[in-house]
């Protein structure tokens, strides 16, 4: 049913000399992802975002909150290789998609577990100013497909980060009426019902585009607060 995402970071990195530097917009997404819903639109918004000529995208999950006795009981498959994010890496990072699955309409405790834990970069601001995506797996289609992105805000606003959303930019799949779609102006979505269906390739399809839409929005940002 979820995942969550950071994505898009600018960082400088010598691309040759010692005292050589290229700004490389830098893009993190991290996520939750318990049955693999989010990770696959997760897998989708990172191809998107480094489709954008000079970004670089970290795809990350955070930690699992539950004993393994449970998860078994629960049906969850094992978690893929994507590497564990810590609340110290997110400062490294230009802008962040951030995905998860929904429990009764707003985020998954394990998503808001790893928030939690970022007291220290919030006392200090160590996150104002960057932007920050949304997008999110619901089981029904009256499941929290607007309420979990909605709520979620709050955490950004917190940290003073940038909420970028991916409004109707995606055109005509915005206003697909013939199909089940998840999704909504808040950011990509899917619907797992029951754990068995997939994203659908219209959902897939916004995930890329957020991805992209996002990369270029976080990249201008840099851009500009880089000249001044």
């Amino acid at each position: 049913m979820g995942h969550a995402f950071v994505e898009e970071k600018a960082v400088f990195r010598p691309p040759g000399g010692r005292n050589t530097y290229k700004l490389l917009p830098e893009k993190t997404d991290a996520y939750y992802s318990m049955y693999g819903h989010v990770e696959k639109l997760a897998e989708e918004i990172k191809k998107g975002a480094a489709s954008v000529e000079g970004v670089e995208v970290k795809l990350w999950q955070v930690a699992e909150t539950l004993p393994e006795e449970v998860l078994g009981k629960m049906g969850a498959p094992p978690k893929s290789d994507v590497p564990i994010i810590t609340p110290n890496e997110l400062p490294e990072a230009d802008g962040f998609l951030f995905g998860f699955p929904t429990r009764f309409g707003l985020m998954a405790a394990q998503f808001k577990a790893f928030l939690d834990a970022t007291g220290g970069l919030w006392r200090t601001q160590a996150l104002a100013g960057k932007p920050a995506g949304l997008f999110y797996s619901t089981g029904s289609q009256g499941g929290g497909q607007e309420t979990t992105p909605l709520t979620a805000i709050t955490q950004l606003v917190h940290h003073g980060l940038i909420f970028v959303p991916v409004g109707y930019t995606f055109g005509a799949g915005m206003f697909e009426m013939e199909k089940v779609k998840g999704g909504t102006p808040y950011g990509a979505g899917t619907y797992a019902g029951d754990g068995s269906r997939q994203p659908s390739e219209l959902e897939l399809a916004l995930a890329f585009h957020q991805g992209k839409y996002f990369a270029g929005i976080a990249k201008k940002l840099k851009g500009s607060s880089s000249s001044e």
